[in-house]
């Protein structure tokens, strides 16, 4: 990987002591379980709604809210790699993002002696303009720590979730 390319993106890794087919299972399938709620994480805020991943190339990953009209739809992304139970990757779409800005996901599921280590890589940053509002006026390197901390504290979700699953 590139000097540019690494700088360009946010990694975080969580092992979850479940194989790889039942972590990429639970990632996509029950993903509306573990993602956590709130405006930090949904664009629905506050107002409950579903987030779904539709499977397979070209599957969409939408997050449907009521809205003051009546039912939302937002599309966070389209699905570009569905390797089960190894790899999951999609294009990515903040709320904030105008048309054409967006960036990438890759979900790497790897098996280890105790289940699984769940790798997150989120980039395509430096795509975006420098004064883009998902930057919140942060420099790249800053805004990309706080992406980092978010998909952080998505990953504890999903572990917490599959820890209870399995209890």
């Amino acid at each position: 990987m590139s000097e540019a390319r690494a700088a360009d993106q946010a990694r975080v890794s969580v092992s979850v002591s479940v194989p790889p087919a039942e972590a990429f299972r639970v990632f996509t399938e029950e993903i509306d379980l573990w993602w956590r709620r709130g405006p930090a994480f949904r664009a629905g805020g506050g107002r409950g709604g579903i987030i779904a991943v539709e499977p397979g190339v070209g599957g969409r990953i939408v997050e449907t809210y009521e809205g003051d009209d009546g039912e939302r739809a937002f599309v966070r992304g389209v699905v570009t790699a569905w390797e089960p139970p190894g790899r999951l990757a999609f294009e990515w779409r903040a709320v904030n993002f105008g048309p054409g800005d967006t960036t990438w996901v890759e979900v790497v599921f790897a098996a280890t002696a105790r289940g699984t280590m769940v790798t997150v890589t989120h980039g395509g940053w430096a795509g975006l303009r420098p004064d883009h509002p998902v930057f919140h006026g942060e420099a790249l390197g800053r805004a990309l720590r706080r992406v980092a901390l978010w998909w952080g504290e998505l990953a504890t979700s999903l572990r917490e979730h599959l820890g209870a699953c399995s209890a």
